[in-house]
């Protein structure tokens, strides 16, 4: 049975895909099939948009205040899903909020500015920051789209803020991850009208 929806602490995660353009070197899917004691979330096949409503349908929204659309792909791939979805979840639960964790490069995946797509339908957007160096991102997120997602996934972040969507800019907690570079990604973030959230490391498990 495919995984659709999942709880993680105090949150109901919503898993749309397995496609994602980028090939992370600290992406939690190096570390198994699932992640927090979830069942696997790698989908034999992508569910329907009736599957996800459906499974949204299920969860008792009063123990629950934040819905995140996260799973073992980049959620925007499958665009209008995750908005129909969220729509359908703020029509019938308004005082959820919708969060959309993300690289940030869906204006890459569809060819057109995207970010007033979210607007009315997603509360939050975290973006997958991750480095304040292009190359080191390129190096580390591996993007099939090149040097050209550094940039974009920045634009992305700027236009959502500017619409009123609270964006939250992430990178990941590494070893070597000096208290400098975090304050050059905080810089980063504040410039593009978002905040910064240092993620802790999990380290990947390889076969």
């Amino acid at each position: 049975m495919m995984t659709v929806t999942y709880q993680v602490r105090n949150a109901v995660y919503v898993n749309l895909t397995n496609r994602c353009p980028c090939a992370c070197t600290f992406c939690l899917r190096h570390n198994g099939p699932g992640v927090y004691g979830s069942s696997p979330l790698w989908l034999e096949r992508e569910p329907m948009l009736a599957e996800v409503t459906a499974s949204l349908d299920g969860w008792d929204y009063t123990r629950f205040k934040e819905v995140v659309f996260c799973g073992y792909g980049e959620p925007t791939e499958r665009l209008d899903v995750l908005l129909a979805a969220a729509a359908h979840l703020k029509a019938s639960h308004p005082d959820v909020t919708i969060r959309v964790n993300t690289n940030g490069l869906s204006d890459l995946i569809w060819g057109r500015p995207t970010a007033p797509d979210f607007v009315g339908k997603v509360d939050v957007l975290s973006i997958s920051l991750n480095t304040d160096d292009p190359a080191e991102y390129l190096a580390v997120c591996r993007p099939k789209f090149g040097a050209a997602a550094y940039p974009a996934m920045q634009r992305f972040a700027r236009e959502a803020s500017g619409l009123g969507l609270k964006v939250v800019m992430t990178i990941v907690d590494s070893p070597v991850t000096t208290p400098e570079q975090q304050s050059r990604c905080r810089a980063i973030a504040v410039s593009l009208g978002a905040t910064l959230r240092i993620r802790p490391y999990e380290s990947p498990v390889r076969s």
